[in-house]
């Protein structure tokens, strides 16, 4: 236990992401895990209590870099996830680590970029899916990525909630179809 405070506090993974016992482990990833991919975190523990799934699916996000390491998500990332119902004040921003691959089954990448970053540093043998997040979507089927808001403006963060609430509701379903078919996120 104090290990992983001490882990949470220097920006790690948050007690509620090892989710003890859970069956399935997401990872959302973008750069810098302040806007894109906590937005995701939040979204999809949101979904995943709707259905009920909370205790089989843990989920984190991660970024690419280390610069915000510690941080919070960005404050207009937070305030228009409020709006929505969304809190992600309790997250902390942290990098992709080596153990990810072997600890998580999915890490859902927001872009490209981030999905051929991914690949590039899976360790040989890895085992867990390497995907873009988009393509669960529905509603917004064809897009492929989760733009970054960071430089932009108010619509951009509006724009990744439409986006990301759309790919997680597909999501869902689509772990829920894994835990039912008993594959324990081994992949196919």
């Amino acid at each position: 236990m104090i290990g992983r405070l001490k882990q949470w506090m220097q920006g790690g993974a948050g007690p509620q992401a090892a989710a003890e016992g859970a069956e399935l482990r997401v990872l959302m990833v973008c750069m810098g895990n302040i806007c894109r991919s906590p937005t995701a975190e939040g979204v999809l523990r949101d979904r995943l209590q709707r259905a009920g799934l909370q205790q089989r699916v843990a989920v984190d996000s991660a970024g690419m870099l280390d610069h915000h390491a510690g941080e919070p998500p960005d404050p207009r990332a937070q305030r228009h996830a409020a709006l929505r119902g969304y809190d992600l004040s309790a997250q902390r921003a942290r990098a992709v680590r080596a153990e990810d691959f072997s600890q998580f089954q999915w890490l859902l990448a927001m872009d490209e970029d981030n999905l051929s970053w991914l690949q590039r540093r899976a360790p040989p043998g890895n085992a867990a899916r390497i995907e873009l997040l988009m393509p669960y979507a529905r509603r917004f089927a064809g897009v492929q990525a989760v733009p970054d808001p960071y430089y932009g403006s108010a619509a951009g963060f509006e724009r990744v909630l439409d986006l990301v609430e759309d790919a997680c509701d597909g999501l869902v379903v689509r772990l829920q179809q894994e835990l039912q078919s008993g594959s324990g996120g081994k992949p196919y």
